[in-house]
C-alpha cells in the first residue's frame, strides 16, 4: 500500500512555513558551471541590519538545523541559510567535493544577493565550512562562530583511537544512515541524553525523505573532508572566533575544540556547553543562542551604533 502521509514531509512544511513567517524567503542561484545554489534570504534586507550566514551540517537540509533560531536571529539580521551542494535543493555536476568549494559556492550565492560583508555561523560539517570561508575570504567574513566542528582532525586520528568509529566507512554508514539501526546509532552517538527509542516507521520515514538522495555525492564529502588531513596544512584564520563545543560530543571529540584553539590562540575564545553532546543546535538551543547574541549581536550593534546609527536590535 502507497504511504499517505509522511512526517518528516509534514515536519519540513513547518519549517518552511516558520522561515516564511520570520521573514524569509527560498531563492535558487544558478552559478553558471552547472552548480546550483538554493538559499533563505531576506524578503527585504535592511541597510542597518548587518548580515548573518548559518552554515548547516551534514544532515536534512539547513531548516531542520536552523529552525530555533531563525525567528530570534532575523529579527536582528539580514539572515541568509543556504542549503550546501547536495542537500536541500542545491547541487553541482561540477567533480569537487572539498569544504573549499563549498565556501566558494557560497560566497558566489552571497555574493548574487549583494552581500559583501557578514557574520558567519557553522555547526559541524557547516563549520569546516565557515572556516574555509573566512580563511578564502578573509575581507567578506568579520566573525566566525565555529560549532562542535573537527577541522583540526588529522587522518591518522582515527587509526590512532581518537573517535568512537575505526574507519570513514563505519562513520559513513552512521553519519549518511540508511537504517533504522544506523540512524538510531546516530542519534545516540549526537545527543548526551538521548530518546532510548523511536518508532522504526519514523526512522524510516526521514530516511526516505532525507537521506537517500545524493547519497553518493554526499559520502564523497565525507572521504574528502578526511582524506590526507593535516594540521599543519590548516591556515590561521584572523577574525574573531567563537569556538563552541558540548561537552560530550562523540561525534568530533572535545579534545578537537582545544586544537583549534590552541591553533587559533588568543584570536578564539572557547566556550563548552555542560551536559551537551554533538547536537548542541537542538540539546542546548537556549544557551547557544545567548552565546551568539554575545558574540555577534552585541559587536553588531556596537558597529551600528558608532556608525550614527541609533535604530536598536534588541
Amino acid at each position: 500500500m502507497a504511504k499517505c502521509f509522511s512526517f518528516t514531509a509534514s515536519r519540513d512544511w513547518c519549517y518552511r512555513y516558520t522561515f516564511s513567517t520570520s521573514g524569509l524567503k527560498s531563492s535558487t542561484t544558478d552559478l553558471g558551471d552547472g552548480t546550483i545554489m538554493h538559499c533563505w534570504v531576506p524578503k527585504t534586507s535592511k541597510h542597518y541590519k548587518p548580515n548573518l550566514l548559518l552554515i548547516h551540517g551534514i544532515g536534512a537540509n539547513a531548516m531542520w538545523q536552523w529552525n530555533e533560531f531563525i525567528s530570534p536571529l532575523s529579527s536582528k539580521f539580514n539572515v541568509y541559510v543556504p542549503d550546501l551542494l547536495f542537500f536541500g535543493d542545491s547541487y553541482t555536476t561540477r567533480p569537487e567535493r572539498t569544504e573549499a568549494f563549498q565556501a566558494q559556492c557560497v560566497m558566489r550565492t552571497m555574493e548574487a544577493h549583494g552581500v559583501r560583508r557578514m557574520f558567519v555561523v557553522g555547526l559541524s560539517y557547516g563549520g569546516f565550512v565557515a572556516y574555509s570561508l573566512a580563511a578564502q575570504f578573509p575581507q567578506a567574513v568579520e566573525r566566525v562562530v565555529i560549532g562542535c566542528a573537527g577541522v583540526c582532525l588529522e587522518e591518522k586520528d582515527m587509526e590512532e583511537g581518537l573517535f568512537n568509529v575505526k574507519s570513514v566507512d563505519e562513520a559513513i554508514s552512521i553519519l549518511l544512515a540508511q537504517t533504522p539501526e544506523k540512524l538510531m546509532e546516530l542519534i545516540r552517538l549526537s545527543f548526551y541524553k538521548p530518546m532510548k527509542t523511536v518508532p522504526s516507521c519514523f526512522l524510516s520515514d526521514f530516511i526516505d525523505v532525507m537521506c537517500v538522495e545524493n547519497f553518493q555525492e554526499r559520502k564523497e564529502l565525507v572521504y574528502t573532508l578526511h582524506k590526507d588531513r593535516k594540521l599543519s596544512d590548516l591556515p590561521k584564520i584572523t577574525q574573531p572566533t567563537l569556538i563552541i563545543w558540548g561537552e560530550y560530543d562523540q561525534v568530533f571529540p572535545l579534545e578537537l575544540a582545544h586544537r583549534l584553539k590552541r591553533h587559533l590562540d588568543d584570536n578564539a575564545q572557547l566556550v563548552v556547553l555542560k551536559n551537551a553532546g554533538h547536537a548542541i543546535n537542538m540539546e542546548k538551543s537556549k544557551e547557544l543562542y545567548k552565546h551568539l547574541k554575545s558574540f555577534l549581536i552585541y559587536p553588531a550593534l556596537s558597529k551600528i551604533e558608532s556608525n550614527g546609527n541609533s535604530r536598536k536590535l534588541d
